[in-house]
């Protein structure tokens, strides 16, 4: 794969953030010429600051069409890592916004990349786009049946409607447009506050701080399957050099778990003893969420490496140095 990326002008939309950061190190990995665009003038400082003098960063609102512009003009390959998103108290409570900012931002960034003639674009979509009860494992034509899930009904239709504008390019232009479908990515770097985490950092930092009793919303019989972060990114790369067809691509793992029994492998690999308590009148989001990844294994060679204890423990020492780290 590092043939393709050597040299290659490719710009991450969001670079700073928790998938956007490990991005860019894989991607100066693989040789190529990175450009961070981003909202936040730090966006260089913690993580991304040992590689701070082999990237470009530009700073500005990717909402406003003259940044977006701006932010793509010479690229040959575009990532849209962009976005506004939390967990699923966040998601729930937080619809409209969510639509709108990452709807605004998905569209605005595609047109700038169509008028400056980007050779690859990449989606970076969600499996939030999937309906409360989709087959199992669920495959991508399911993308669009009924609405999303309804705790995550803003956020999912904003990916599908950015899906969509893909597909609409990739006919009328001819542009060569990814399309990812990420389930559940975590790792170190992801949000670890309390409004907006997902449900892995959200215990992690639970059982880290020393709680006695972990409340699990919902019964914990819900399940999920994780991707581990650097997973996702490989994933991510090969699509964008693979299969830019307007496709929408599955990324995730074959290791469905409950919530209840994710909780209780945090608190193990954490040497805790908390106690499970489960919250039912608390929203539980989808019963089931597990993906189809044919398509990634067979169009691009996906193979996802760190199973999930292993991942889990990866986060939770991260979490300890940084919770650790002298401010």
């Amino acid at each position: 794969m590092g043939g393709f990326w050597d040299n290659r002008r490719t710009v991450v939309a969001g670079g700073c953030g928790f998938v956007g950061s490990h991005l860019v190190e894989r991607l100066l990995a693989l040789g190529a010429r990175v450009t961070l665009a981003d909202c936040r003038r730090d966006a260089l400082d913690g993580p991304l600051a040992p590689v701070a003098g082999d990237v470009t960063c530009l700073v500005g609102d990717l909402r406003e069409a003259s940044f977006a512009a701006e932010a793509v003009a010479s690229a040959e390959v575009v990532f849209n890592l962009a976005a506004v998103v939390g967990g699923l108290h966040y998601n729930s409570t937080h619809p409209g916004s969510l639509f709108t900012d990452n709807v605004t931002v998905g569209l605005g960034l595609l047109e700038a990349a169509r008028k400056a003639g980007v050779e690859r674009y990449c989606v970076v979509s969600s499996a939030c786009v999937y309906p409360r009860f989709p087959a199992v494992p669920t495959g991508e034509d399911q993308g669009f049946v009924e609405d999303p899930e309804v705790t995550n009904l803003g956020y999912g239709w904003a990916k599908r409607v950015l899906e969509l504008q893909a597909r609409f390019y990739a006919d009328q232009y001819g542009m060569k447009i990814a399309v990812a479908r990420p389930y559940n990515i975590y790792g170190p770097r992801d949000d670890f506050e309390w409004e907006t985490s997902h449900v892995i950092p959200a215990l992690i930092r639970k059982v880290v701080e020393g709680a006695g009793e972990i409340e699990v919303w919902g019964d914990g019989t819900q399940t999920r399957s994780f991707l581990y972060v650097t997973d996702a990114v490989e994933g991510l790369c090969l699509l964008a050099e693979n299969r830019p067809t307007a496709e929408p691509v599955n990324l995730g793992t074959d290791e469905e778990v409950s919530i209840a029994e994710l909780t209780r492998r945090i608190v193990r690999i954490a040497g805790s003893e908390a106690e499970l308590r489960f919250n039912t009148d608390r929203p539980r989001g989808q019963p089931r969420r597990k993906g189809d990844f044919t398509r990634a294994r067979e169009w691009i060679g996906h193979a996802p490496a760190v199973r999930l204890d292993e991942g889990l423990r990866r986060t939770i020492e991260w979490y300890r140095r940084e919770r650790d780290r002298p401010s």
